[in-house]
């Protein structure tokens, strides 16, 4: 049997991730500890008790995340072994690199931590939003960025058949949004970001 990790990018963190986990398993709680020792603060306090505005900015989500997710690799690989294949959305590559054993998770996570602050830094200067867009095709998508009359409003990520993520300053966003939801998309979700990536 051949074992496979997909990791999750920037956007999959909430208030409260990795504390069961933590309680849980020995292994898990280590690695928490590992990320505040390396980082100089206290992340899993952040990762559980918030403030949410505090996670959400790139410069701690993404940290955040990469320690969750090799919490939960190390975790996986205590129960089945080692990882045999590994890949990741995004931010999510960095905890593919971990599971590969390309990177040790102390330099993964001050290389994180540094792609996360320049990237917070970025959108304070440049603020901008990214949305998901569902139930439209990529040419559909494509045609109501362009038709975005204010701001920028681009395709940023092309996820899946029907699922094409936006990406720009807010109020481009916010029209290509609203062109979305008129152009009959199924869906449409701002995404818990704190800046216009990819």
């Amino acid at each position: 049997m051949s074992l496979a990790l997909i990791f999750p990018g920037q956007g999959s963190q909430a208030i409260g991730m990795g504390r069961a986990l933590a309680e849980s398993d020995a292994r898990a709680a280590a690695v928490f500890a590992t990320a505040d020792e390396v980082l100089g603060f206290s992340l899993s306090r952040l990762m559980t008790e918030g403030p949410e505005d505090e996670l959400t900015a790139t410069k701690n989500a993404q940290p955040a995340i990469l320690a969750h997710s090799v919490a939960v690799l190390r975790v996986v690989e205590d129960e089945f072994g080692p990882v045999d294949f590994a890949a990741g959305h995004s931010l999510g590559e960095f905890s593919a690199h971990v599971a590969a054993g390309t990177f040790r998770f102390e330099d993964a996570l001050a290389v994180v931590r540094l792609r996360g602050e320049l990237m917070f830094q970025a959108g304070q200067e440049r603020p901008g939003t990214m949305a998901a867009i569902l139930g439209l095709s990529d040419d559909e998508v494509e045609a109501l960025c362009a038709a975005v009359d204010v701001g920028v409003c681009v395709p940023a990520n092309f996820n899946a058949s029907g699922q094409v993520v936006i990406s720009g300053d807010i109020d481009g966003v916010k029209r290509g949004m609203e062109r979305a939801q008129a152009g009959g998309a199924r869906r449409v979700v701002l995404l818990n970001v704190s800046g216009a990536f990819h």
